[in-house]
Parts: structure tokens; sequence; C-alpha cells
């Protein structure tokens, strides 16, 4: 895990860098001012709360209150899918109030790109807890899974610290 973890972040390294290296060449169509703050404010607390409720979860099972597991991981789930659905909310209106789409320009393909790989990464991540759930309600749950499932989802949370720093602050 702790392998594939470093590729990945060397992944979003490089996607940061293009994003970073090309933010502005391109006047032409919409630019980041475009983007919703407000809202990306919103579903960042979610997200970052998944730490929390993830971290709970994980807690709870090692003290062996099943329920409590089940509960917070849950909770993170649902955390996830605000945060995925925000996402899908913002690309809506990007797309068609601003016709802000990946071959619109540069900052359209950048943007996509960085923030889609993101949105990816957690959506294979509430897959992966949606699988470990269940196997939570047949009682067929292991610590070592737990812990790496953990492990990955606070690193998709720490890399959209990042993401989010870069695109919607910096970049603005």
């Amino acid at each position: 895990m702790v392998a594939f973890l470093v590729s990945e972040a060397a992944f979003f390294c490089t996607l940061i860098v293009v994003y970073l290296t090309f933010l502005g060449a391109d006047q032409a169509g919409p630019t980041p001012a475009v983007l919703s703050l407000p809202l990306v404010i919103c579903t960042t607390a979610c997200l970052l709360s998944s730490s929390g409720t993830i971290y709970l979860a994980e807690k709870s099972l090692r003290t062996g209150s099943r329920s409590a597991f089940m509960k917070w991981w849950s909770a993170t789930i649902g955390l996830g899918i605000v945060f995925l659905a925000g996402t899908a909310y913002e690309w809506n209106g990007l797309m068609a109030e601003h016709g802000l789409t990946i071959t619109r320009n540069l900052f359209g393909t950048t943007y996509y790109t960085l923030v889609g790989f993101h949105a990816f990464h957690v959506t294979v991540g509430v897959i992966v807890m949606l699988i470990v759930l269940g196997l939570a309600f047949r009682q067929q749950v292991r610590e070592a899974g737990v812990e790496l499932v953990s492990w990955y989802w606070h690193f998709v949370d720490g890399v959209w610290v990042v993401v989010f720093t870069v695109v919607y602050l910096v970049g603005r």
C-alpha cells in the first residue's frame, strides 16, 4: 500500500505541476474565476470531515464495537458521496453556464484532468468502503483491511488539500 500511495503521489504531483505550468497560458474562454468557491468550500469540509469519521470507524473496530464501526464507516461513505455530488453539481454548472469542457481551452483540459482524477480516486474509495461495509454486515471485516482502506482515504483527503489550494485559491 505504501508503494501504491507513493506512485499515486507522483502521479498527482505531475498533474499539479502541469496545471500550474499552464495556468494563465490560455486566455480564450473561461478562466479559474468561474469556479464556485463557496460550493467547493462546503464539499471540502465534507471530505475533510470524512478523515475524522474513518478514524473513528477504525478506532471503533479496534475496540470491538462493530455497530459504532458501521455507523462511522457509513458516515464516511456518505461524506464521500456528498463530495462527489458537489463535484458533479459544480461541473454541470461550469458546462451549462460557462461552456467549460475538457476540450474548450487549456484551463478546461488541466482543470478537469486534475479534479477529475481526484474524483475518480474518491469514487474508488467509496466503492471499496461499500464493499467493506458489506463484509461488516456479514461479520467478515478484518482490521488490517480497514487500516489499508483508511490509509488510502487519508491520502485522498490529503491530495484534495493540495488540489483545492492550487486550483481554488492560488489559481484564482
